[in-house]
């Protein structure tokens, strides 16, 4: 099964449906061969013993649900019609007037209206009772037939009694249908597939600890009875509701759910902006919480987490890691990866090697501290161990000073054999700041004491939290998440930052960054005056290396003075410090500024002040979609949604500042939208 052609589970089933011939006969629209706004009859299917018992398994049809052409959908209520034992005709087809191409049709139960006039005293017995069951669809904007209205109820007796009074099909239409039985089987089956839960297969709780006790058990979600329709249910409504919205379901062979992947309309626009840097949050799965969530985090523009998408996966394999990467990368063209944060874990250092070759995986130092009391809290002297190991992890500048702490840690405390820390110094290049000084964190690294990556979700699931709960929560932390974000754009633009020192970098950047960006980095300048001493070490050409002295807490109430090197390169305007500030937070260090200001520079340079901190980085930047994919000469109406979506959430984001902005922009998309109309009046 390739699962990634489509953001709709029909069109997922789509590539098995074309392998099998489904014996369901497409019939004209009418009884004339002509469709536009006409009624007509149809050549029925016979229906079969036993289907009225399976029909619960059966996905119904709802609104929302897409499917690749006009022909998939009618095959797909066709087989839902013969599922249930009634009979489907075309009720009315609406066509374009140049192309003559069908945009618009109702598919209804046989029973439909009643029998004309005209036609009452013919032989013919009467079968028509009114019946109100349909399904209205529609040729939307990305090529796709959606159903937009369902009814589902019957007012008529379904199933065997009904096809007493249906004539025989032809010979040779019968002999297809033989024929061409077992495909028939397997397509709807596919459409049944969907609401088969773990639990409707015998007790739910017993195959949940079934699949709990086998850890290499992937075939299917560990889900209660009613689980997956719910999910299934949810998705439907999401993208009905939700612009651009995108889900991917994997199912295995006996029709079970597997993997999921979905991402709402702003995490996708969000994706354009801040998915240069992701955290994996696979808390849920390591944690053996009762949903198996995997969260896409990145970080906006106020420093805060932002979500970029979420999955669950039956098991914690490669190969449910690399379909939840492939999902992901199928609606998030045109990013730039450079680095993924996770928790260590070889099935995801495998996925992510195959998945992202260039970028730069690194494990989240936060996750290993967090362990450290459970690894080695047996040990004897283990309050010592610990406080050697913290001071070699966030002291060492250098690696060798980290290697000799390592060295002196393991040997004094008879280590040297522990295996967990023997196996933590064999990744010490993923997770040891140290080694980590060229890798781009944007302050989602934990380089510093204190500093963790707290899971998404955390105040909204736990342990024994339901997927239905979560499925809830999920909105209510969503619109959370948005709120203090637009609440923070707002503070940003209309409030000044109250300066704390007279240093010309503290107002500079008063004025372009975030108020919480400013505030972090404010910091900085204040503790620019803890550096006492900027002297330089050595000078080769334009190139000068510092020593910055400056005093740091120590034990207790002490204070030790710490060496800082810092390169400065006159002419290119460049500054590195050791300490790597720039590359693990995203703004320049304490030690960095005093040697710009040592040199009588007093602007910090471009390229240290980074677009995404800015205010107004929503507004100004748009994400790159490349060369070859100009939406004005091409005809991906996929991606003119894409780049449409973008651009209304930028007005959306402006108008929210004052009143007025607000007034103008809800102006702006009625007129908009007026233009558009008068558009599509011409055309027809």
């Amino acid at each position: 099964m390739k699962p990634f052609e489509s953001c709709d589970i029909q069109f997922l089933y789509r590539n098995k449906m074309e392998e099998a011939t489904l014996s369901c006969e497409k019939i004209p629209d009418d009884e004339n061969g002509e469709s536009h706004k006409t009624q007509g009859d149809t050549t029925v299917i016979e229906g079969q013993n036993g289907v009225i018992e399976e029909k619960k398994e059966f996905v119904a049809p709802a609104v929302g649900m897409e499917f690749e052409s006009y022909d998939d959908a009618y095959n797909y209520y066709n087989c839902y019609a013969k599922e249930l034992g009634f009979r489907v005709r075309v009720k009315n087809s609406w066509f374009k007037r140049n192309s003559r191409e069908k945009y618009g049709a109702v598919l209804c139960c046989s029973s439909q209206g009643f029998k004309r006039i005209k036609d009452v005293n013919r032989l013919r017995k009467e079968t028509r009772t009114g019946c109100p069951a349909m399904i209205r669809m529609r040729l939307v904007d990305s090529k796709r037939w959606r159903i937009l209205e369902v009814t589902l109820e019957h007012n008529h007796i379904l199933g065997a009694k009904i096809y007493r009074s249906i004539k025989k099909i032809g010979t040779g239409t019968k002999r297809k249908s033989q024929s061409s039985s077992d495909a028939e089987g397997r397509t709807i089956k596919l459409y049944r597939a969907l609401v088969i839960d773990a639990g409707e297969n015998g007790n739910s709780e017993a195959i949940g600890r079934e699949v709990r006790n086998l850890p290499n058990h992937s075939s299917q979600l560990n889900l209660k009875k009613g689980d997956s329709q719910a999910i299934y249910n949810y998705l439907c409504r999401m993208q009905l509701t939700n612009p651009n919205f995108f889900y991917l379901m994997d199912l295995n062979d006996e029709g079970h759910l597997k993997n999921v992947f979905w991402i709402d309309g702003r995490s996708r626009a969000s994706c354009g902006y801040f998915s240069d840097v992701i955290y994996i949050d696979n808390t849920c799965l390591s944690s053996k919480y009762e949903i198996p969530l995997v969260a896409f985090v990145g970080i906006n523009h106020h420093g805060k987490p932002v979500l970029l998408g979420c999955g669950m996966i039956a098991g914690e394999t490669t190969e449910s890691y690399s379909w939840l990467f492939k999902a992901w990368l199928t609606c998030v063209s045109g990013s730039c990866l450079q680095t993924i944060i996770t928790d260590r874990c070889k099935v995801l250092q495998n996925a992510i090697a195959e998945l992202f070759p260039r970028a730069h995986h690194c494990f989240g130092l936060s996750h290993i501290m967090k362990k450290v009391p459970e690894k080695l809290g047996g040990l004897r002297n283990y309050d010592a161990v610990r406080k050697a190991l913290v001071k070699a992890v966030y002291e060492s500048l250098k690696v060798i000073e980290f290697e000799a702490a390592w060295g002196f840690m393991v040997q004094r405390f008879g280590v040297v054999d522990h295996e967990w820390l023997r196996s933590l110094y064999d990744d010490r290049a993923r997770w040891a700041p140290v080694y980590l000084k060229d890798t781009f964190f944007v302050g989602m690294c934990s380089a510093r004491p204190g500093d963790t990556l707290h899971p998404f979700f955390h105040r909204y699931v736990h342990k024994q939290t339901p997927l239905k709960e979560f499925l809830d929560k999920y909105e209510l932390a969503l619109q959370k998440k948005h709120k203090e974000e637009n609440l923070a754009d707002i503070e940003s633009r209309s409030s000044s930052s109250t300066l704390k020192t007279r240093c010309p970098f503290e107002l500079q950047l008063s004025k372009v960054y975030t108020r919480e960006i400013f505030k972090k980095f404010q910091l900085e300048v204040e503790e620019m005056y803890s550096c006492f001493s900027t002297t330089q070490l050595h000078v080769d050409g334009p190139i000068i290396i510092f020593l910055v002295k400056e005093r740091v807490p120590g034990e207790g109430s002490r204070r030790e003075i710490r060496d800082y090197e810092v390169l400065y390169n006159r002419t290119a305007g460049e500054v590195r410090c050791i300490c790597s500030c720039f590359n693990f937070y995203g703004y320049l260090c304490r030690h960095a500024l005093c040697v710009l200001n040592f040199n009588g520079v007093e602007e910090i340079p471009p390229k240290y002040i980074l677009s995404r901190w800015k205010k107004d980085y929503k507004r100004l930047y748009i994400p790159d979609h490349g060369s070859n994919n100009n939406p004005v000469d091409g005809t991906n109406r996929e991606l003119w949604f894409n780049q449409l979506y973008k651009s209304a959430l930028q007005v959306v984001e402006e108008g929210v500042i004052s009143l007025d902005h607000y007034k103008v922009a809800l102006q702006a998309f009625e007129e908009s939208l007026n233009r558009v109309h008068d558009v599509e009046e011409k055309q027809e």
